[in-house]
């Protein structure tokens, strides 16, 4: 008997043109959900919504660490 396996690919990164469901600011949380699809959300959505997304959520991609990097000041 043979084992089949499956691999899932890795969600691509967040980009400044991924919105919010909720509200349409940039998305810094993408949650695939466990019946399919996926829900995209700003940090604050992400915050009010937080406990349900645990509950329905196959997979999360977290960038809200984007949110508080240093970034180089360019002249």
């Amino acid at each position: 008997m043979s084992t089949a396996t499956t691999a899932v690919a890795p969600s691509p990164a967040l980009t400044a043109a991924d919105r919010c469901d909720r509200c349409g600011a940039q998305a810094y949380l993408r949650v695939e959900l466990q019946s399919g699809g996926e829900l995209l959300f700003c940090a604050h959505h992400a915050r009010e919504h937080g406990d349900k997304i645990k509950e329905l959520a196959a997979n999360v991609v977290d960038e809200t660490h984007k949110l508080t990097e240093k970034r180089p000041i360019v002249d």
